[in-house]
């Protein structure tokens, strides 16, 4: 088992690997090393929408399990417990789509 120091450096590097992909892209110049510049930015828009689907699969299996948990404990508040389950649902989902949007955005970039 991890330590949580371990685990925040493990976290960390994760972060800067995350924030600093993309920015290599954007940061060359067009020319000669277009072909690289093209590299990265590919990379990092299959690299969003990999950790965009993982967050919102994680954040959606969690939001249906604690619902249906709910329900089963009281069966009643099943109407109650639906609708703010589905509305989030939604809502997670809708921040995958737009992960989806901006990795076509930087595809389009390529080229």
């Amino acid at each position: 088992m991890l330590s949580l120091k371990s685990k925040l450096s493990v976290i960390s590097a994760v972060a800067t690997a995350l924030i600093l992909v993309p920015a290599m892209a954007f940061a060359q110049e067009m020319g000669a090393n277009k072909w690289e510049q093209n590299k990265w930015l590919a990379a990092s828009a299959g690299f969003a929408i990999g950790v965009a689907a993982l967050g919102g699969t994680m954040g959606q299996s969690r939001a249906a399990a604690a619902a249906l948990e709910g329900i089963s404990r009281n069966p009643g508040a099943a109407a109650r417990i639906q609708t703010p389950m589905i509305l989030g649902l939604a809502l997670i989902e809708s921040l995958v789509l737009f992960a989806l949007v901006i990795a076509f955005l930087l595809q389009s970039k390529i080229g």
